[in-house]
């Protein structure tokens, strides 16, 4: 795709006319006296010469005259392939190299029920007291509660090249929202434990940015394929006063169907306190990979309607542990689907012109998606529910539809929904300030309209 600029086609003006080579110079060489043709032909000796030995003196230095024989330099150039492939192997594998200094890790005993940690039973006396000691560093500023967005992905690099890039635009969209609303981030690519892979490797990175960061009042995980496309919406915090947990989902789905999708984990709230480090324990021990997530998973796809034979996943596990406790956990949990804390992509990334063209942002809910989340598509990984070409298409036309949003204030945006190109939409005025009160989104007038409905 980078090269296409400078590629010549068959066919067009520039590929049908000579390269000023053998043509034009040759004409001039045959009008040139022999004698002087001569010399310059043995200047040209000379230099093809010292550039000969110039090449050999750096080659002699850099890997030594012994290797310039053609088997030598096909042996080395075999090893530093061997080598390229076994480092590559060893990123992408999930296993550690072993350390001969540290100690071999225990295994898992499948009659024992995994921790993620040791038990903390007082954790909400020990906050306060911290919170009070602490006052730099308090859970609410201006009145409004500290929150902290946690995101990441595998510590590995993607099986497919070009989902690296879409990792980067995923995390830069989720700077941009956080930036504009005083929300801190963590990305995270490191696997804290070892047994919770994959879903699960969110949960002990939760527990321990609780345990770390006392002055944090929310902890709020979101997937990395998962995209803001309503940078100007704001969760409405004080709605969820008297609970631990928002998530997207449907009570009906969740109770009456005990349907596997009935929640979505992919974007969802944890307020520190006792409470969440409670649930995350009675959560985790279906998620040590290996006999204790595949038995797991038996457990899950007999309970749960709709739900395919595979491994225990982590949203299948916290729908059943909510069913089967309902009334130990339940009344801290809020079931939130009046905006889109979670938004499918499939049924949204082809409205977003519709919706640009009747709406505005600051709704959050079908009219102008909160969240709009990849579910399936894996541009990360080698396979995916979707087709590729698919999926990343929609990617791109989401973060496009998002940082149109941001580019406003700087007077730019996307040529198309498709494009990563930019174009100026006004031009530069004397009185920027006047720009920054029309157009930054921190001055929106329908930040924090939506408020009004709950």
């Amino acid at each position: 795709m980078g090269h296409n600029g400078l590629a010549l086609k068959r066919g067009s003006p520039a590929a049908n006319t000579p390269l000023p080579t053998s043509g034009a110079i040759n004409g001039r060489a045959r009008a040139l006296p022999r004698g002087r043709q001569i010399k310059k032909t043995f200047n040209n000796v000379k230099i093809t010469l010292l550039c000969g030995l110039v090449t050999i003196l750096v080659l002699r230095g850099t890997i030594g005259f012994g290797n310039l024989t053609g088997s030598g330099a096909d042996a080395d150039a075999q090893k530093i392939a061997e080598e390229t492939n076994r480092i590559l192997a060893e990123i992408r594998s999930d296993s550690d190299p072993t350390d001969a200094d540290e100690p071999p890790e225990s295994e898992i005993n499948p009659n024992v029920t995994y921790t993620l940690g040791p038990k903390i039973s007082n954790w909400d006396e020990e906050r306060r007291a911290w919170l009070e000691k602490n006052p730099q560093f308090p859970n609410y500023v201006n009145g409004k509660a500290r929150v902290l967005l946690l995101t990441g992905s595998p510590p590995k690099p993607c099986d497919n090249p070009i989902g690296d890039h879409y990792l980067l635009k995923s995390i830069k969209n989720k700077i941009d929202y956080c930036r504009v609303h005083g929300i801190e981030i963590v990305y995270n690519i490191a696997h804290l434990d070892k047994e919770l892979a994959g879903y699960w490797a969110k949960l002990p990175m939760i527990r321990r940015l609780m345990l770390s960061h006392p002055e944090v009042e929310w902890i709020w995980w979101m997937d990395s394929d998962a995209l803001f496309t309503d940078m100007v919406f704001q969760i409405p915090l004080s709605k969820y006063d008297n609970y631990n947990m928002v998530i997207h989902g449907y009570p009906d789905l969740l109770f009456e169907q005990k349907s596997w999708i009935a929640l979505n984990t992919g974007s969802f709230l944890f307020r520190n306190c006792q409470w969440s480090l409670d649930l995350l324990d009675a959560w985790a021990p279906m998620g040590p990979k290996g006999p204790i997530r595949e038995e797991a998973g038996k457990i899950l796809t007999a309970n749960l309607k709709g739900r395919p034979a595979f491994e225990a996943d982590d949203q299948s596990a916290l729908i059943y542990l909510l069913i089967s406790k309902q009334k130990e956990w339940m009344d801290k949990v809020f079931v939130e689907n009046s905006y889109f804390l979670h938004g499918y992509w499939a049924g949204l990334v082809d409205r977003y012109e519709e919706m640009m063209e009747k709406y505005h942002p600051g709704l959050g809910d079908e009219r102008w998606p909160f969240v709009t989340h990849f579910v399936g598509c894996k541009p990360c990984g080698s396979y995916g529910d979707y087709a590729v070409d698919r999926c990343l298409k929609s990617m791109e036309r989401a973060f496009n539809f998002a940082d149109n949003q941001v580019l406003k204030l700087y007077g730019f945006r996307h040529r198309g929904l498709l494009s990563p190109k930019i174009k100026r939409i006004r031009n530069e005025t004397s009185n920027p300030l006047e720009s920054v009160n029309q157009f930054d989104i921190r001055h929106s007038k329908f930040r924090g309209s939506d408020r009004d409905r709950y």
